[in-house]
């Protein structure tokens, strides 16, 4: 039994064995066999059609009609009136352009598989009594502790409780450099452990891990199709019917009116069958049905490969209209990650405050907690804190060099105090922040982190600007901190302290002016303006559900820079379509009304006819190149 992978292959060698079959043939007619010729080119006809035939049967017994049924019958039509040399080139050209049609999709499925490794179907359960039992990943439930050793994939999402490492998340986010993992880091499903043996909680279940939602959309997205490909899609069983009703119009025509023979030559004098199986092989419309779904399943498996998924065929045409990109600030034109950005101390000594920040931070997995810890590493000084505790919404305390330290929210400093705490408004503050206080004995400042703009994004934005988008920021935070990162990042247009219904007014209204809007967001406040958008595009799997669900295109790899990719991707696919559909229908069209109107060799009917499919096809494997 034949592989999916390799599926294209026994085509391909009928579709070989019927090309050689028919140049012996042509061969043998050059030394003036001619009786062997014929029967090489009867030869040639049975593994070029064997598969035409076995596709038309199947047409027959559904009682359907479609463009293998026309060619089946050209074939028939021709090998009855003893053209064996124009039956056996009919097939030759189409079992080598099917054989081509199915080496791109074999390629095309090659370019997604290979975006994964294969996902892993079992994983180490750690039990309470500290037993390890291999268990399927289907069985895997939030909550369960796992154990991933080196060397070994992730099985789910999962969030490491003990252990450090590095993940190779190539495989889902396209980056070659190791994902350092300790407690609190999260891991994707379908990533390699690298070095340590992590132990980790399981965060939800197989079905919905990072590795699943790609495979997920991508199936999803090949379902979908574009406007253009619901056009061809109309050429079926109605067109073939039509294409028949005329072509034996034709017949009778040149029959009873031009007194053409029916069905045998009469020296130079072709007979009205001929005439009209020409007729019959020239409209069948192979190229136009192929020409938008080969170009869509390309720009698929070449936008996955890119970190780009796109969610249907639709979405390329959408992407390829935009000219304006809404932007969330917070994880999309920033990291979403803060940083120290500035330590204010009012009293006693900094070095104090510096070493009481890093040790009470380093027990905590809150976001706030590892950008201190990360900030203050270096410093190298550990110290365990005593009587550490965590208090839920206002911050955490513990015993420090023989005094007790508080860290957290201001009014729950200030309620622990042992210094004056500075007014807000005597407070400087950095432009973009978040602000930690911590309070100790005769020591008290604050901390302002500030959440960083993405690497290259300002570069990016000046590209998209000179490649004609306009750039809009939306975002809920201030706009002292919105204008901040506008003029660090170069966004031209900056509307902010926005809610979610707000964000989808001012898409609603750039669309009444004519613009066609790409929203750009990763979280739940963003679903309703991807909605609205004519492009709803998810910032990385690790946005919110809502998001992911309600966009038509999803930046994997969770960079910005891959949005720029993908529009350019896009308009080359519909330059693409565009490219086939004209040739499909010119050349279809144009071969029609010189075979009404004149009379033009059955081989060159099928030539061109068998030519544009193959055409098409090649035109559009060309998106899987770079």
């Amino acid at each position: 039994m034949t592989s999916p992978s390799e599926s294209w292959k026994p085509p391909a060698r009928r579709a070989v064995l019927c090309l050689a079959l028919y140049l012996a043939g042509w061969i043998a007619t050059g030394f003036g066999v001619d009786s062997a010729a014929i029967w090489l080119w009867i030869a040639a006809c049975i593994p070029g059609g064997w598969g035409l035939a076995e596709e038309s049967w199947d047409d027959f017994l559904a009682l359907r009609l479609d463009i293998h049924f026309l060619m089946f019958a050209a074939a028939v039509a021709s090998a009855a009136l003893g053209h064996w040399q124009e039956a056996a080139l009919l097939l030759v050209l189409f079992s080598g352009s099917e054989a081509l049609e199915d080496y791109a999709n074999h390629r095309t499925e090659s370019a997604l598989a290979s975006l994964f490794r294969e996902a892993p179907r079992t994983a180490l359960r750690l039990l309470p009594d500290g037993s390890v039992v291999e268990t399927p990943v289907e069985a895997l439930a939030p909550g369960m502790s796992l154990r991933i050793q080196p060397g070994q994939l992730v099985p789910v999402d999962v969030r490491v409780l003990n252990g450090e490492s590095e993940c190779d998340e190539s495989s889902l986010t396209g980056e070659a450099i190791p994902v350092g993992k300790s407690p609190g880091s999260e891991a994707m499903g379908g990533t390699l452990n690298l070095s340590g043996l992590l132990t980790a909680e399981v965060l939800r279940p197989a079905s919905q891990s990072a590795l699943q939602q790609i495979m997920t959309l991508i199936r999803d997205a090949q379902q979908r199709k574009a406007y253009a490909q619901r056009f061809t899609d109309k050429f079926g069983t109605r067109y073939t019917a039509l294409v028949l009703g005329c072509c034996t119009l034709l017949l009778f025509m040149w029959w009873l009116g031009f007194k053409l023979p029916l069905f045998v030559d009469d020296g130079e004098t072709t007979s009205a069958f001929r005439r009209a199986i020409t007729v019959l092989i020239v409209a069948s419309p192979c190229a136009l049905v192929l020409s938008v779904p080969s170009a869509i399943l390309a720009a698929i498996a070449r936008g996955a490969k890119m970190g780009v998924i796109f969610r249907g065929g639709s979405a390329i045409e959408d992407l390829a209209k935009v000219d304006t990109v809404a932007l969330d600030k917070t994880g999309t034109l920033t990291t979403g990650e803060l940083t120290v950005e500035e330590i204010h101390t009012f009293v006693g000594d900094e070095t104090q405050l510096r070493h009481a920040a890093y040790n009470l931070a380093r027990q905590s997995t809150h976001p706030l907690s590892r950008a201190i810890a990360g900030k203050f590493a270096v410093l190298g000084s550990v110290e365990e804190p005593d009587a550490y505790t965590n208090v839920p919404g206002s911050g955490v305390h513990g015993g420090l060099g023989g005094g007790t330290w508080y860290m957290g929210r201001r009014p729950w400093i200030e309620q622990r105090a042992t210094t004056a705490i500075p007014s807000a408004d005597e407070t400087l503050r950095a432009p973009v922040h978040s602000e930690v206080w911590i309070t100790g004995p005769g020591t008290s400042g604050v901390l302002f982190l500030r959440d960083q703009p993405r690497a290259g994004v300002d570069k990016l934005l000046a590209q998209m600007h000179a490649e004609g988008l306009h750039t809009i920021m939306l975002t809920g935070d201030r706009p002292q901190a919105a204008a901040t990162v506008a003029e660090m990042t170069g966004v031209r247009e900056v509307h902010a302290g926005l809610l979610p219904g707000d964000k989808t007014a001012l898409i609603q209204k750039c669309q009444s002016e004519g613009r066609h809007v790409a929203m750009v967001g990763d979280g739940v406040n963003d679903a309703p303006a991807l909605t609205a958008a004519n492009v709803g595009i998810a910032m990385g799997l690790r946005g919110s559900d809502a998001a992911l669900e309600q966009s038509d295109l999803v930046l994997s790899r969770d960079r910005l820079d891959a949005f720029l990719d993908a529009w350019r991707l896009s308009r080359r696919a519909v330059r693409i379509m565009r490219q086939n559909v004209i040739v499909a229908l010119g050349m279809a069209a144009g071969m029609v009304i010189v075979s009404t109107l004149t009379e033009i060799p059955l081989w060159l009917g099928v030539s061109t006819h068998e030519g544009s499919t193959a055409l098409v096809v090649l035109n559009s494997l060309r998106l899987l190149m770079k």
